[in-house]
């Protein structure tokens, strides 16, 4: 008769904690984690906020990222962290994005060093890199430029370089951005897209054939996961669903798979940039009581090419889609 000997039992996986954990991203990542076998935290700064990551699976922590006795508390026990609540307008510049993305990472990554947490993921974005030109297959290292296209890129970029200065000391650090982060429940860009057509104030900037690259949410929660298990200690890791696309053609299937007619008016850059430009600068001068058609911030993001390579993603930690565009877009129309 041959012992056998008993077969050790998985090792557990990481007790994770999230900021952003009741966000659009953050909602995704805690289904997809708790999937993946992690216990989750989440902070939650409203009773509401704490229902949902409830009702997700994961453990809510009441707090606030201004309140870094409370993140501590809320961190207590947790090995892995990603930080993904921002403020994400982009309109002019305001005392809380301020607050909410330098002095709220700050926080965070002095929260994380002191309550032990060994890896910290920065959730970050394409924006840091915008100005308003367009940016073409941009990789991890393309430098910021000058002048960054308005006060979402300039507090992200900073907040980037807030959470690299920790890295060391116990923590590492890694830093991942998605460009156009889209599908199954669309709280942001989808909303917004619907608004805008129904309402006859989208357009087409030079017909709006020009490439842009995208994430479908699962890709990016996908990403987070290998990110946080292989990442390299201060690296930036940019993520897509890998092959641009027509702006115009791949807002115009989101916009089909919500049973919505896109538009047809097109205007033309020369007439668009300098009218932006004004009412830009007339906005932030008369603080908001002057509106234009759209922020220089926003022609940045959707009215130029904005396309990235995640080759390094793929390298070094094996990165590929879950999902393609196309089922993306029949998962959306499937759920209409």
């Amino acid at each position: 008769m041959t012992d056998h000997a008993p077969t050790p039992a998985a090792k557990p996986k990481p007790h994770v904690f999230v900021t952003g954990g009741s966000g659009y991203v953050g909602r995704n990542l805690l289904r997809h984690l708790i999937a993946s076998g992690y216990r989750v935290t989440a902070l939650a700064r409203s009773e509401n906020a704490a229902e949902v990551v409830r009702r997700l699976g994961a453990t809510p922590k009441r707090g606030d990222l201004l309140d870094k006795a409370a993140l501590g508390a809320a961190m207590t026990g947790a090995e892995l962290l990603v930080h993904a609540a921002a403020d994400t307008s982009h309109g002019r510049p305001s005392r809380a994005q301020i607050r909410t993305n330098l002095e709220g990472t700050r926080n965070v990554c002095e929260a994380a060093r002191d309550t032990g947490i060994r890896r910290m993921l920065q959730l970050s974005t394409e924006a840091v890199l915008l100005s308003g030109a367009p940016l073409i297959m941009a990789d991890e290292t393309t430098p910021y430029p000058r002048r960054f296209a308005g006060a979402y890129s300039e507090t992200k970029a900073r907040a980037e370089q807030i959470a690299l200065g920790f890295c060391g000391a116990g923590l590492e650090v890694v830093v991942m951005r998605p460009r156009f982060v889209w599908g199954r429940d669309d709280t942001t860009a989808l909303p917004q897209l619907i608004d805008a057509a129904r309402s006859g104030k989208l357009a087409w900037i030079d017909g709006g054939h020009y490439l842009t690259s995208t994430t479908h949410v699962a890709n990016a929660t996908e990403a987070i996961r290998l990110v946080l298990e292989k990442g390299r200690a201060g690296e930036i890791y940019h993520i897509t669903d890998e092959t641009p696309v027509p702006f115009r053609s791949f807002v115009s299937d989101m916009l089909k798979s919500a049973g919505v007619v896109p538009p047809q008016k097109e205007v033309p850059r020369w007439l668009v940039k300098p009218v932006v430009r004004a009412t830009d600068y007339l906005d932030r001068l008369s603080r908001g009581v002057i509106h234009g058609p759209m922020s220089w911030q926003e022609y940045a993001t959707l009215g130029v090419e904005v396309t990235l390579t995640c080759e390094k993603a793929r390298r070094e930690l094996g990165y590929k889609p879950v999902i393609s565009i196309e089922e993306g877009m029949r998962e959306l129309a499937a759920r209409r």
